[in-house]
């Protein structure tokens, strides 16, 4: 079941695209994204992840392709595998990509889904074995959104209901009836947990920008192919919890932590999350069909991108993080990053005509072109520093390094261009 689905494009910006890029220049941008996708992208993640010994895809994949055999796998990156396949079948209508996009989905399925208690594990040994079986609600947000993919790819039923179940799940478990929100961490048996964080970096708060944000990207594409009331209710409210609470409307930046009480919890900027937020937000509100949302987040979106160009430097890289207590930045540039600015300045442009958010997304292009794709051994850096020079102990693959932000951008790009050249 190969599904296009393509935005329309009004006439005037068509015409304001050809204002700020020739049409030829448009159509090498597409190519050049389709070839990265393509030849560089997808196929390191073909050639080295799968696991041909004990099933699914290997947990660890240093810079130079060194695959650690015994490395713990992480439902995370099994999620985005799988969501990453799906999409590039129905974008390309390869069966090489369905056959991979197959082979994680039957893994999260046999070995990462709790059968005793719901949800799905949060990591596993490199045999398949529970490793760490508490319920991650990012975890579970993400096998949805993969999940939801994999039935618009293929017309999986079994991969909807297992969609729909943990949906139900993590609505009758994790959500907080009686102050809203969706708390970060439970255990195993759905019971409270005094340990919370996703990653050692993260503050132990119960209520997280980051987790919320992949519960509406899994809502939103599990509402494109099920109407379900409940569903729809759920979407709607954490598309307004994003607008009255974790949106700072002072300085178009995201809230990223708060306790039970919504007490915010914050103490820096996260340009990444903002810029992908901007863009994942209007989606979310257009699938949803509610205009008047999808007109709010669309101011909302622009003026976040407007916001989020200060962490810009001179070469178009995006910094990752600033902390205002301090007055200091972090100037390295991490993949996701460039990837998300790429399709939010975009966005951005789309939604207001304004040429500079244009030009900012070609920037962040040849950033990446120039400074973050491996030329030697494929696949793009964990992140380079302000020098350009990549970051070499961290891995190419494993439980966040994943082809879901890179590869979702090289799409997102090409089905916006391509809108284009259709009108």
């Amino acid at each position: 079941m190969i599904n296009r689905i393509h935005r329309p494009v009004s006439r005037n910006k068509l015409f304001a695209v050809f204002e700020v890029m020739k049409k030829g220049e448009l159509i090498k941008w597409k190519d050049d994204l389709e070839r990265e996708l393509k030849e560089n992208i997808l196929p390191f993640w073909m050639k080295y992840s799968p696991d041909h010994i004990n099933g699914g895809f290997v947990g660890h994949i240093s810079y130079l392709n060194q695959v650690n055999e015994k490395a713990d796998k992480g439902a995370v990156m099994h999620a985005r595998i799988l969501w990453t396949f799906a999409a590039v079948y129905r974008m390309f209508g390869d069966d090489a990509y369905l056959k991979i996009a197959g082979r994680a989905k039957d893994y999260i399925r046999d070995f990462f889904m709790d059968k005793e208690f719901g949800g799905v594990y949060w990591s596993l040994n490199y045999r398949g074995e529970p490793a760490v079986m508490r319920k991650q609600i990012y975890a579970s947000a993400f096998v949805i959104y993969a999940f939801a993919e994999y039935f618009q790819a293929g017309g999986d039923k079994e991969a909807l209901d297992s969609a729909i179940r943990l949906f139900r799940e993590v609505e009758d478990h994790a959500f907080d009836s009686e102050r809203n929100g969706y708390t970060e961490a439970l255990s195993r048996e759905w019971n409270p947990v005094g340990d919370v964080r996703l990653s050692d970096k993260d503050a132990n708060e119960r209520k997280t920008m980051n987790t919320h944000l992949h519960i509406l990207e899994a809502y939103t594409n599990l509402f494109r192919v099920w109407k379900d009331t409940r569903l729809k209710q759920a979407l709607e409210n954490i598309i307004t919890l994003f607008i009255e609470q974790f949106i700072d409307p002072g300085t178009w930046h995201l809230n990223l932590f708060f306790d039970d009480h919504w007490n915010n919890k914050t103490t820096f900027v996260s340009f990444g999350h903002d810029i992908e937020c901007s863009w994942l937000l209007h989606e979310a509100a257009e699938v949803l069909g509610k205009k008047e949302l999808a007109d709010r987040t669309a101011e909302i979106a622009v003026k976040m991108a407007r916001k989020n160009m200060m962490g810009l430097d001179s070469d178009n890289g995006l910094s990752y993080e600033f902390f205002p207590l301090e007055n200091r930045l972090d100037s390295d540039r991490h993949w996701w990053v460039q990837a998300e600015a790429l399709v939010g300045y975009f966005n951005a442009y789309q939604l207001s005509g304004d040429g500079e958010f244009l030009k900012k997304a070609r920037g962040i292009w040849n950033f990446i072109r120039e400074y973050l794709i491996d030329r030697n051994h494929g696949e793009w850096f964990w992140s380079v520093n302000r020098e350009g020079i990549p970051n070499t102990l961290n891995e190419k693959a494993g439980f966040w390094k994943c082809p879901y932000h890179n590869s979702r951008a090289c799409m997102e790009m090409i089905r916006r261009i391509e809108g284009y050249h259709r009108n």
